[in-house]
């Protein structure tokens, strides 16, 4: 009888997925409900940076401890190498084709034609400006030199993604090259793995408060009627986002057998937690496990998603490219085919130096968009909907890199397709 009532309770109970809904919902009208009232926005936001801070606190352990076990049981750097360069050309083709499908939308349909943006309420985004400067002046050098990391702590403590990456590549491959003295280092990386695993899992049962408070925070300091001047550019990068998932990556995904809607069903949980918070981080614990039981190698997993963070955001290069031609077209600027080819090379370029600085997209905007003659304080004018739109653009980051993870598993031979198919069986039960 009582195995009766359990398997009643869990037929009937909500999964992530369906509590992050809730807590989306909950959040917009708690947002509505508190407009203008810097209190309650105040406490939302404190929570929702909490869960935030929570998920940042156990994704460099994973990150460090996943790689370091992977690349000690690949063990070959010819292999690594291999692995590392079809990454970064995976990348860079799929970046590309992102920056060519905003530019097409945007000249096909000129978003910007239908906007005044003298009747636009204005933001301030004098936090993004110096950080801007900065990196029209630091040139592709400096983003080479910065993956050399001269102090690993100090790297730990920034956050800093491509230094512990390049640490934690040369660590494993030094493990592995000891033989039979690593094997304590594998077996307490292993147990480190498996315990911010289990941590997270707990971290997790909290997100659709954390997703709760942070949307509920971001309506309360916009406000609904803020989004009706711009909502027609917010649709269509939305519909262009879905084109790339459902076309672009889609047909990625058929070159090498597989089904992207199957992909899309296994992380569907991570890309609704993606979209309400609007953070890849807080996704990226649940995407290198997920990622393993899905079939594909742990090693190219732990490799491939964290450099995707940095190499791989086709939802950012979607927006960067449709917002530059929206401002042209709303500033009355014609880009010729020769500037439009000129912006999407400086955008391939300082996308890869803006990784892991706050509010990337925006800064990209910012030190490209002075390259066509669009007035730098037209992007006050789109600051305020940037949250949302990077709620979008942050769901095609994870489901690239998710993608990417895949693609370069099958490509190495790395791919278990038995273990994949049980694993999309229990999803489905």
């Amino acid at each position: 009888m009582m195995r009766r009532k359990m398997k009643h309770y869990r037929i009937w109970r909500l999964n992530l997925g369906w509590q992050i809904l809730i807590g989306l919902v909950s959040g917009i009208i708690l947002g509505v409900i508190f407009y203008g009232n810097e209190a309650a926005t105040m406490a939302m936001q404190n929570i929702g940076t909490m869960f935030i801070s929570l998920i940042q606190m156990i994704v460099l352990p994973i990150v460090v401890s996943c790689l370091i076990v992977g690349i000690a049981n690949m063990g070959d750097i010819g292999k690594l190498g291999r692995v590392g360069g079809k990454t970064l050309i995976y990348f860079e083709v799929m970046t590309t084709m992102a920056i060519i499908l905003g530019l097409i939308v945007g000249n096909v349909f000129h978003p910007g034609d239908y906007i005044n943006v003298h009747q636009l309420h204005s933001q301030n985004i004098s936090q993004y400006i110096e950080t801007a400067k900065s990196a029209k002046h630091s040139g592709i050098w400096s983003i080479f030199m910065g993956i050399i990391p001269t102090n690993i702590f100090k790297a730990l403590s920034t956050g800093d993604m491509l230094p512990i990456i390049f640490f934690a590549v040369f660590f494993g491959l030094g493990t592995a090259a000891i033989g039979e003295k690593g094997t304590i280092i594998l077996d307490f990386f292993r147990a480190v793995s498996e315990v911010m695993f289990k941590v997270t899992n707990w971290v997790m049962k909290t997100a659709p408060i954390g997703v709760c408070a942070l949307i509920g925070a971001t309506v309360a300091q916009m406000g609904i009627k803020a989004l009706a001047p711009l909502s027609y550019f917010i649709l269509l990068a939305y519909i262009t986002m879905a084109i790339f998932i459902i076309v672009v990556m889609g047909l990625a995904a058929k070159l090498f057998k597989l089904n992207i809607w199957h992909l899309l069903h296994v992380i569907k949980d991570e890309m609704v937690l993606a979209f309400s918070t609007a953070s890849s981080e807080a996704v990226l614990p649940k995407i290198i496990d997920k990622m393993g039981q899905f079939g594909v190698n742990q090693g190219i997993v732990s490799f491939v998603v964290p450099t995707g963070y940095t190499f791989n955001l086709d939802g950012s290069a979607i927006y960067q490219s449709l917002a530059a031609l929206f401002l042209a077209q709303a500033y009355g600027i014609h880009l010729s085919i020769g500037q439009q080819i000129t912006l999407a090379v400086v955008l391939m370029i300082t996308s890869k130096g803006m990784a892991g600085v706050p509010g990337a997209s925006f800064v990209v905007l910012l030190a490209t968009v002075s390259s066509i003659g669009v007035p730098v304080q037209g992007l006050t004018f789109i600051a305020g909907i940037d949250r949302l739109v990077d709620m979008g653009r942050t769901v095609v980051n994870v489901a690239g890199n998710s993608l990417a993870a895949v693609i370069i598993g099958k490509s190495e031979k790395e791919f278990d397709e038995v273990k994949s198919q049980a694993y999309l069986a229990s999803l489905k039960k």
